[in-house]
């Protein structure tokens, strides 16, 4: 099965992910929040690079919780819309 290729918006957020966690990683190199969040530092390197247009759910929260980043902030910063509040979840 091909794949369809990303619409252009679809880069550009991936574009501003890897600049907004580049950013957030300040000094911290990439081995370090590689070993804080678990996702291999090459993973880091392509999200951060935008070849990784559109990383996991939990590689993009895993890398949020290791940099001390709120994932309504990253969504925001990408241009996507505000996050609803949680709901409370019943067993």
């Amino acid at each position: 099965m091909v794949r369809p290729p990303l619409p252009e918006e679809a880069r550009e957020r991936g574009r501003r992910l890897g600049e907004l966690l580049r950013r957030a990683r300040g000094e911290l190199t990439v081995v370090q929040v590689s070993a804080r969040s678990g996702v291999p530092a090459e993973t880091l390197r392509k999200i951060e690079a935008g070849r990784v247009p559109t990383p996991a759910f939990f590689t993009v929260a895993a890398l949020a919780a290791a940099l001390d980043v709120p994932l309504d902030e990253l969504v925001l910063g990408c241009g996507g819309p505000p996050l609803a509040a949680p709901r409370e979840l019943t067993a």
